[in-house]
């Protein structure tokens, strides 16, 4: 605990270090999200239907994610908004996934870990794994719209008077840049985290197959694949509701 506790007060210095104001901000914002998934841990244990305590959790965590990581409106309100269309999105291909691929549960691989434990805790699995895949990619999603809108933001304030369509275009552009830095970050942070069992499945002998068709390995792919789904759909999604809000602002002025 000593060591959590070293590391998690070497992180705040840093952020105020570094971001000053708006990194403790992004600190505190860390510290109730985490709360918030605590939260929902609780509360899906205590038979509160699943799905809607993870959405309600999951907007409310964007929120918080996006309106204390930046102090501009129009950013914050394009990000916030973008974010939760493309969360909607993503639900709608989350759920039908988590069911045709079955990787719900524990593999074979648990069972030393629950041997002796009962699993008849009267919740559906598959709803776990849904509820697990929407929270996982909403870093992602949010890091992305954030990323866009602060980017178109920053346009707008250098050429106010820039047509819609343009400013679509530059978002889409602005968008290509954070792919592969998203991509990558995605991508290592999977393999780092479950470098261990990849090292087992190589000690085990285990076939192509085998790996291909492990439940824990599929699992975590699924989440990673909709989170790079969920960032590419960001970018066209938050670049419009921008540029809707843009005309929305000079109709306004003009009447």
């Amino acid at each position: 605990m000593n060591t959590i506790l070293a590391l998690i007060l070497i992180l705040l210095a840093a952020m105020l270090l570094v971001g000053g104001w708006q990194g403790l901000k992004a600190f505190l914002s860390l510290v109730i999200n985490f709360i918030l998934i605590f939260l929902t841990v609780v509360l899906i244990g205590l038979n509160f239907p699943i799905l809607g305590v993870t959405l309600l959790n999951a907007v409310i965590i964007l929120a918080v994610t996006i309106y204390l990581g930046d102090d501009d409106p129009l950013t914050t309100e394009t990000a916030f908004y973008g974010s939760v269309l493309v969360m909607a999105l993503v639900v709608l291909l989350i759920i039908p996934v988590e069911h045709w691929a079955v990787v719900q549960g524990f593999g074979n691989e648990n069972t030393e870990d629950l041997e002796g434990l009962s699993l008849l805790v009267g919740i559906k699995f598959v709803d776990v794994a849904i509820a697990t895949t929407i929270l996982s990619s909403l870093g992602a999603i949010a890091e992305a719209a954030i990323a866009i809108s602060a980017g178109l933001g920053e346009i707008l304030a250098q050429n106010p008077e820039i047509p819609a369509k343009r400013l679509f275009a530059d978002g889409i552009a602005v968008g290509k840049q954070i792919i592969g830095t998203t991509f990558n970050t995605l991508f290592f942070g999977f393999f780092g985290g479950f470098l261990g069992l990849f090292i087992w499945f190589v000690r085990l002998n285990y076939s192509w197959g085998e790996f291909l068709n492990n439940k824990i390995f599929v699992s975590e792919l699924v989440m990673i694949l909709i989170s790079f789904i969920g960032v590419i759909l960001t970018i066209p999604v938050t670049t419009w509701v921008m540029q809707l809000k843009v005309r929305y602002q000079r109709t306004r002025k003009t009447h």
